[in-house]
């Protein structure tokens, strides 16, 4: 476990970057067509984040699966990684949020090479 890491700031980034989300031109309208209960969607991002970050195991899910319905397209991918760095920055120590952004980055680079042979 990271000692930079805690379980509030994920729960701070979470709510943080998805209300940027929520709100953002290019990528809102994709996340806002498909989530409809979003108090229940961001419990269940923390659990993810919480499982990724700091190895709890409380996410039970198949974000691949998840996001494959989605549609996202690589300009989607690179608008959420912006935006996750940006509030992981505002969120983490330095350190911190170098760990998180890398980890953002890695899960992203798989959901695209998933999403991308799937379109082959």
């Amino acid at each position: 476990m990271d000692p930079d890491i805690s379980e509030a700031q994920i729960s701070t980034l979470v709510d943080a970057f998805y209300t940027k989300v929520r709100h953002d031109p290019e990528i809102g309208p994709i996340f806002n067509a498909v989530v409809d209960d979003w108090p229940y969607h961001l419990a269940v991002l923390k659990d993810f984040w919480s499982s990724i970050l700091l190895a709890t195991g409380r996410y039970k899910g198949n974000p691949m699966m998840r996001h494959l319905q989605l549609g996202l397209d690589p300009q989607h991918f690179e608008r959420w990684l912006s935006l996750f760095a940006e509030t992981a920055c505002e969120t983490f120590p330095p350190e911190g949020a170098a760990l998180v952004v890398e980890k953002s980055r890695r899960i992203a680079q798989n959901l695209q090479s998933v999403t991308a042979s799937t379109r082959v």
